[in-house]
């Protein structure tokens, strides 16, 4: 039951890294026809642009949740390949906790960054 859970949670950050994806391709690669994000026509990685996305909380919000599910998917992916080389006992504990703790570590610092962004937006110039 664990572990269909967990594979469940593995394809749902599948598909919430399709859709974060998707939305990220049309904003900064598709501006010329969409013009998403874009304030003032200005190109998507222009200063002001990125301003004015790291100002929103859709944007801090979807980064955060994309850091996620990327970190989920891209961790438990890792984990099933290290145990189908069927590690003893120990191993498998230290391989489950270490991606744990290295995956919260990044989470944190992840979700810190994109919640300091609009602070260091607004003070640093362009």
């Amino acid at each position: 039951m664990r572990d269909r859970t967990a594979w469940t949670w593995h394809i749902g950050a599948g598909v919430v890294i399709l859709v974060l994806l998707g939305l990220h391709m049309a904003i900064m690669h598709l501006d010329a026809s969409l013009g998403i994000a874009s304030p003032a026509g200005a190109k998507p990685v222009d200063w002001a642009s990125v301003v004015e996305r790291m100002k929103g909380l859709f944007f801090t919000v979807t980064y955060v949740i994309l850091l996620g599910a990327a970190l989920y998917h891209g961790f438990y992916g890792l984990r099933n390949i290290l145990m189908e080389l069927n590690p003893g006992a120990g191993l498998r504990k230290t391989i489950n906790v270490g991606l744990t703790v290295v995956g919260l570590a990044l989470f944190a610092f992840g979700t810190w960054a994109a919640l300091a962004a609009p602070g260091v937006a607004t003070t640093a110039g362009g």
